[in-house]
């Protein structure tokens, strides 16, 4: 379903529809002023699938020329957010097989804990001690969570 910049009648009075919504996946883009940008609000939609299982490991996704054409967005954009979601494990790439969602518990706690240790060891170099390095992180988290 593609509505971006279509005007429509209603009520004797002339609207242009912003948001475009995917007809399988259910992706809604809003390209309204104030927005996030396309690319973060479908790698947000997916991601969010994903962890709550409604996409579950396995399905594919579309090609990225497909879900461009069906969003109205540049294939570019969709290429961008199936890198990002890529990188944080979340979908793989299995070559000419399509795009998949991936299983979500070994690669992400993995990274997680990668993550951890190089900010444990990032810290210990700075001179922090286990009480102020354990402060940062949790401020850290509690402003990524606050901004959702």
């Amino acid at each position: 379903m593609r509505l971006r910049g279509v005007r429509l009648p209603i009520n004797r009075r002339w609207w242009t529809i912003t948001r475009v919504t995917s007809t399988n996946l259910k992706i809604t883009i809003d390209g309204s002023a104030g927005s996030a940008a396309p690319y973060e609000q479908l790698r947000a939609q997916i991601a969010d699938r994903a962890r709550s299982g409604k996409l579950p490991a396995g399905f594919k996704l579309p090609t990225v020329r497909g879900l461009a054409e069906e969003l109205g967005l540049a294939a570019n954009t969709v290429a961008k957010a199936y890198r990002a979601l890529e990188a944080d494990a979340v979908i793989e790439t299995r070559g000419r097989n399509g795009t998949f969602i991936a299983a979500a518990g070994d690669a992400v706690s993995r990274e997680a804990a990668a993550a951890a240790q190089a900010y444990a060891d990032r810290v210990r170099r700075l001179g922090l001690t286990q009480a102020e390095a354990l402060s940062a992180a949790t401020d850290a988290l509690r402003a990524r969570y606050a901004a959702q």
